[in-house]
């Protein structure tokens, strides 16, 4: 019997479609749970545990959104790709806000699809195999653990979202040194490109209200290159 790869939550009213999805990745080594609306997915991943959501944004009774939204709040790991029929650039950039890993528009090819699928799973295994135990990070008042994704100070803790840990580690790697946005988006978000551009920006700014407790403590953006996370020279 063949391992499987991953198990997936697709999220999809449309039944035929959620069909053809579903017995090609089955056909690919994945295991997939498919549901037709947003609370029925919902109440799957609350139910399940998942390497992977699929998720439809025009979903009845609760919108791909507002799902995605509620993973988050909950999983801030599990990869999630949007599929939508929606090209509009507002949709993407909401997307990625929530914390998207990816964004296919329809149609798509399913070939492209897990192409996607084993590319985000690959990062996300790669990522855990690097080793268990990451190093903590000292930023000024502040004491990032990303094993843990928990950023630290005197007056508490916050535990950071995915991106957010991920773009924050990789600032603190090269702390007091540019930290190039191509860089970043390619190794975060797989491409380089507007959206993901857009996505990231955001994500920047999180980060600089998360350490904003510390005046010693700053990103800096470096026109047209990317940024920098300043930090005291004793630090």
């Amino acid at each position: 019997m063949t391992k499987s790869k991953g198990r997936i939550l697709l999220v999809e009213d449309d039944k035929n479609l959620g069909i053809v999805i579903s017995d090609f990745l089955e056909m690919s080594d994945y295991q997939v749970i498919h549901k037709e609306n947003g609370q029925e997915g919902l109440h799957e991943f609350f139910k399940g545990s998942y390497d992977l959501i699929l998720l439809d944004i025009m979903l009845p009774l609760v919108d791909g959104f507002t799902v995605a939204e509620e993973i988050r709040k909950h999983d801030c790991m599990v990869p999630i790709v949007f599929m939508t029929a929606r090209s509009m650039k507002e949709d993407k950039i909401k997307g990625f806000r929530i914390g998207a890993d990816d964004y296919i528009t329809k149609p798509f090819s399913t070939e492209e699809l897990k192409l996607r699928i084993n590319a985000i799973l690959r990062r996300v295994n790669n990522k855990s195999d690097s080793g268990n135990k990451l190093p903590q990070y000292k930023i000024g008042n502040y004491t990032f653990d990303f094993s843990s994704h928990l950023l630290s100070s005197a007056s508490g803790s916050k535990r950071l979202t995915k991106r957010e840990a991920e773009l924050l580690h990789l600032l603190c790697l090269n702390m007091n040194h540019v930290l190039r946005r191509d860089v970043a988006l390619k190794t975060i978000w797989g491409e380089d490109d507007y959206f993901m551009g857009r996505s990231m920006d955001v994500y920047i700014t999180k980060l600089r209200k998360l350490l904003n407790g510390d005046p010693t403590v700053s990103i800096v953006n470096i026109h047209n290159t990317g940024f920098k996370l300043v930090v005291p020279d004793n630090n």
